[in-house]
């Protein structure tokens, strides 16, 4: 969780300052428990799929650094070979599948491959990050409709943040409904839990990954959490009129990563002074990949279309 909070606060300072990542960026600083806590819960050969905030989970999963950075930097060494921006991360050696722009793209696709594993008699588990926005899509009923009528070893990551952009999700829900109610009106096991808490975010990851690989069917997580930054960009945004200063100050303090060392404390007493030497270390980590991405190439013009669709010659 330090490691990808770092990283994404120094990667936010450089395209600020700089402005030379020409991507459009979903920082996921705040909701770092919800990436680390579901992801050490899968092996290598269960996929991940992600929406359009994906640099933690990515990361979580065991993406490299040095290609995630090339990539924002539009570099041809980049996951995507710099083609892909932020938005389109992808590191099929550790079992990142990939991510996408489309609100509620990846949810279909991670059922696809859930049912393809199962079909296939393979023990492995997909699973697909998504934010509240994307359960109004139809997609998501759907989704969950084919998955728990063919059992299929899925795990839906709702990471409930309480915002699409800048909508709240009192206005877009009806009141006294959930996320994890309508899961599991469509059949497929829930839970609720608090995605600011990584060790229970990572205790009922466990237990509904294993309950889909067993052959037990879908399971969904829906994570209440919070992020710092504005929906899309490196800046605070409590002056855009939304949300308040006070709303986002409530939030602070629940950070992840103080519960976490604070948790840790008792069994742990120098766990404070290890988080900083980690700081230390990953922020000079990320400056160096940083470095290393502005000195590589960008993608030759002759590659520039590979890799689409062209229509066949005449």
């Amino acid at each position: 969780m330090v490691r990808i909070r770092v990283v994404e606060e120094t990667l936010a300072d450089y395209y600020r300052n700089e402005q030379e990542m020409r991507t459009p960026v979903h920082f996921s600083i705040g909701q770092e428990a919800t990436a680390v806590g579901v992801c050490a819960a899968t092996t290598p050969q269960d996929w991940v799929y992600t929406s359009h905030r994906s640099h933690a989970p990515y990361l979580a999963k065991g993406g490299d650094l040095q290609a995630l950075v090339a990539e924002l930097y539009g570099r041809q060494d980049g996951c995507a070979h710099g083609r892909g921006g932020s938005m389109h991360l992808i590191a099929p050696e550790v079992g990142f599948a990939g991510s996408a722009a489309i609100l509620g793209e990846m949810i279909s696709v991670a059922v696809g491959t859930g049912w393809a594993f199962s079909r296939g008699g393979e023990k492995r588990v997909a699973v697909t990050y998504f934010g509240d926005g994307a359960t109004e899509e139809g997609v998501f009923a759907e989704s969950l409709n084919l998955a728990a009528v063919h059992r299929i070893p899925v795990v839906f990551v709702c990471e409930n943040n309480l915002y699409s952009s800048c909508s709240p999700l009192s206005a877009r829900q009806p009141a006294g409904t959930s996320i994890h109610g309508r899961a599991e009106a469509a059949g497929v096991r829930s839970a609720q839990v608090d995605g600011n808490d990584v060790f229970a975010v990572h205790a009922a990851a466990r237990e509904a990954v294993a309950h889909a690989r067993d052959g037990g069917g879908p399971c969904l997580l829906e994570l209440a959490t919070y992020r710092w930054r504005e929906h899309v960009g490196p800046k605070w945004d409590a002056d855009y009129g939304y949300r308040s200063q006070e709303e986002i100050d409530s939030w602070l303090v629940r950070c992840p990563i103080l519960r976490a060392t604070a948790a840790l404390r008792e069994r742990e007493p120098d766990i404070a002074t290890a988080v900083a030497d980690w700081r230390r270390q990953f922020e000079e980590e990320t400056r160096e990949a940083v470095a290393r991405a502005k000195a590589l190439p960008f993608p030759p013009v002759e590659g520039l279309l590979d890799g689409t669709y062209l229509p066949l010659a005449q």
